[in-house]
């Protein structure tokens, strides 16, 4: 796949963190994730983010997990890498290698440790795409309160060219998606995360692609296919396999983390020893991770029968 006239569309799945038991990081298995990723013939892996366990990573892992990405995606799929840092000093420095690396994307979350005015979060961005020349995604995930919108949109992406991605994670968005189009001309495309739950309701309203995990990756591309052809009852038919397990393991960021790795590994992707999660964590209790497991093996059977 020629990277050069690159758009980011469809499933962009998040690259997990594999650790062993002694909670080092398994870098073979991160080339593994990407090779599954190529394929699962989506356009575009994301890593180091929530998924991926970013927060527990330091800088020199970040940066290891990146390199192993772009080796292993050999221009076969382009790579977003995430540069998220509270400090815009900071994050500017980590946007910056990781272009100098060879990464196709830049991407950042906006930080939401704490209620900032939405001309600082603004700044703070600006900041950001303004030290890169690669398109820019910006994430934000918000559980506190409310994400950026219109005005956000319009402001950066004036003040920034570069500025060509956001990436919500939050229900009854339609309008807001329809909205950010209009009010941008379309210059900023919308990705929808949160395991890509709300994809079949904001299809219609624009978006261009979603932000899932990696282990049903092949199945949310056959997923997003059917709806992006109109094709509404099939792609229903299909997503409704894979969201029981969505909703089970997405009650709890670390949970999900657990059981998209159970998932990776029971596909062959990751070894059995490299489905660790570092510390802290939350620990599923046997009753949840067997229910877990379990809804991962009819995500599997999906697979093998359907695509």
């Amino acid at each position: 796949m020629g990277l050069s006239n690159f758009e980011l569309r469809g499933v962009v799945p998040v690259i997990p963190t594999p650790f062993c038991a002694d909670e080092s990081i398994d870098f073979d298995g991160v080339a593994s994730c990407v090779e599954f990723a190529v394929e699962c013939e989506v356009r575009a892996v994301c890593l180091p983010a929530y998924a991926s366990e970013f927060y527990k990573l330091n800088e020199l892992e970040r940066r290891q997990v990146i390199e192993i990405a772009i080796q292993a995606a050999a221009g076969r799929v382009a790579v977003v890498a995430q540069s998220n840092h509270p400090s815009a000093r900071c994050a500017v420095e980590l946007a910056a290698q990781h272009e100098a690396l060879g990464a196709n994307v830049i991407s950042f979350a906006i930080p939401r440790q704490f209620a900032l005015p939405e001309a600082d979060v603004l700044d703070y961005c600006r900041k950001i795409c303004s030290a890169v020349s690669l398109p820019v995604l910006i994430q934000d995930f918000n559980p506190g309160g409310a994400t950026v919108g219109v005005d956000f949109s319009r402001q950066l992406v004036e003040d920034c060219a570069n500025f060509r991605y956001l990436k919500l994670e939050e229900p009854l968005m339609g309008g807001k998606v329809e909205a950010i189009r209009k009010a941008t001309d379309d210059r900023v495309g919308i990705l929808e995360g949160w395991g890509g739950m709300y994809m079949l309701d904001l299809i219609p309203a624009g978006i261009c692609g979603l932000i899932p995990g990696l282990g049903p990756a092949d199945l949310l591309q056959k997923v997003w296919r059917l709806g992006s052809e109109g094709n509404f009852r099939e792609a229903l038919k299909v997503f409704q396999i894979i969201l029981p397990q969505l909703v089970f393991s997405l009650q709890n960021m670390e949970l999900f983390l657990r059981i998209e790795k159970e998932l990776l590994a029971a596909r062959g992707v990751l070894k059995p020893t490299s489905t660790h999660v570092r510390s802290p964590t939350w620990t599923p209790d046997e009753a949840a991770l067997t229910y877990g497991c379990e809804l991962n093996k009819t995500v599997i059977r999906a697979c093998e029968q359907i695509l």
